[in-house]
């Protein structure tokens, strides 16, 4: 039987699907190795799905399609989904990182103006309109480095309107961007100034006001869980009170210093718990009995230049969902390269490209709740994928500097090319 198709993608050199898994939930252990890739192979999408895959000589065969996109020999793997970002402020911190190099400490930073409430200032200063211009920009840089979905937090605002600002410019930039966005309200990401003398008292705020409002322009509540910042009883008022008005949760959690975070995470059936530097082994154990997903970003720990990193490897062979993540912000991690997350997890982390590849599609995906929708190529999904300049779909990771993605596809258009990309023709 003849299939019609909207557009087929030829001559990939490999198309990685990970269908040889199932197409939903994340992944653990020896599954993360299902790649389910096709060599010399092609895609076929009609209505935004995923219609068929397969060799291209088979598919040239049984589809017939109007347009025809020549891959001309590069890797294609499904939509990189990039599971913590926080793509809105108003201003760049490079003086920090510089000043971090040179050897300052965060109170260093911080008593110099620096730090996330250097980021409050300039975003209470900004205007709506300006955040929603900087946030587009953001996300086409996304969508030039091979992500098609981002989980995208607010929590430079820190008071009721100035996160209802941010929600709100997130929520405009996203309505007209073919970026997929999922949004997060991270008023929890630190204590005001104004509030810094009694940090119940902003709690109670969170709770109480800026909660309930933000419910709409948002998808998930994330907390700090920092003994310094939001301890294990006031991340839990928070998370329960979000839970309370229908929001999913997310935990930033044992980063810093241990704290049960993890555990805290787990027992809220949080979707994520995030960073994981000190997670005990208590902490591991939850994950691992647990479907909240451990986001690891050793872009921000590489950034940060502690040498204490997420332990990748014990949380993987204990059977626990790991996902990979930017962190992209503007003061701990300025970077929107998945593709460089690969290489710092296969260097730093001791991850396989394997299990790269699946931490960065169907895992985060799973932590969104779009697993059913994202993060696989199989028959019936959402045709986002990317095809990147490589030797094999094992180059990612070994591939870095630069920017190795040539196209990016979501919902079967291609919405992003590299000027001497890949070519169509009829």
């Amino acid at each position: 039987m003849t299939l019609v198709a909207d557009r087929l993608f030829v001559n990939a050199r490999e198309l990685v699907t990970l269908a040889d898994g199932p197409a939903t939930g994340a992944r653990r252990g020896a599954a993360m190795q299902a790649l389910g890739s096709i060599h010399g192979a092609a895609i076929a999408v009609r209505d935004g799905l995923v219609l068929a895959t397969g060799p291209t000589e088979q598919l040239l065969a049984r589809v017939r399609s109007e347009e025809i996109v020549d891959l001309q020999g590069l890797v294609v793997f499904p939509g990189f989904v990039d599971a913590h970002t926080h793509p809105v402020f108003a201003a760049t911190r490079e003086n920090e990182f510089h000043q971090r190099c040179a050897g300052a400490d965060y109170l260093a930073i911080a008593a110099a103006g620096g730090g996330i409430l250097s980021s409050v200032r300039a975003v209470r200063a900004a205007t709506e309109n300006e955040l929603v211009e900087g946030i587009v920009r953001r996300f086409d840089a996304f969508l030039a480095h091979g992500t098609t979905t981002i989980e995208a937090k607010s929590g430079y605002g820190l008071s009721t309107d100035d996160e209802l600002k941010s929600l709100r410019a997130l929520t405009r930039a996203a309505a007209g961007h073919p970026l997929g966005v999922s949004r997060t309200f991270l008023g929890a990401h630190e204590v005001p100034e104004e509030y810094r003398p009694d940090t119940d008292a902003y709690v109670t705020l969170l709770v109480e006001e800026m909660l309930p409002a933000v419910v709409g322009l948002c998808e998930a509540c994330d907390v700090f869980a920092e003994p310094k910042v939001f301890d294990a009883v006031r991340s839990r008022r928070i998370l329960e009170a979000a839970r309370a008005h229908g929001l999913r949760l997310r935990v930033h959690a044992d980063e810093i210093q241990p704290m049960g975070g993890t555990e805290l995470a787990v027992e809220l059936d949080a979707d994520s718990a995030d960073h994981l530097a000190v997670i005990g082994d208590a902490g591991i154990a939850a994950l691992a009995a647990s479907r909240t997903v451990g986001v690891l970003l050793p872009g921000t720990s590489f950034y940060l230049g502690k040498g204490r990193h997420a332990p990748a490897r014990r949380l993987l062979e204990a059977g626990a969902a790991v996902a990979l993540a930017t962190d992209f912000n503007p003061g701990t991690c300025y970077t929107q390269s998945m593709p460089l997350i690969a290489t710092l997890a296969c260097v730093i982390l001791k991850m396989t490209p394997a299990e790269c590849i699946t931490a960065m599609t169907i895992n985060p995906a799973a932590s969104l709740g779009l697993d059913v929708e994202l993060g696989t190529l199989h028959e019936g999904k959402r045709a986002d994928f990317v095809a990147l300049d490589l030797p094999s779909a094992a180059g990612l990771g070994y591939v870095f500097g630069g920017n190795p993605n040539r196209l990016t596809v979501k919902d079967g258009r291609v919405v992003w090319r590299a000027v001497s990309g890949a070519g169509s023709a009829s």
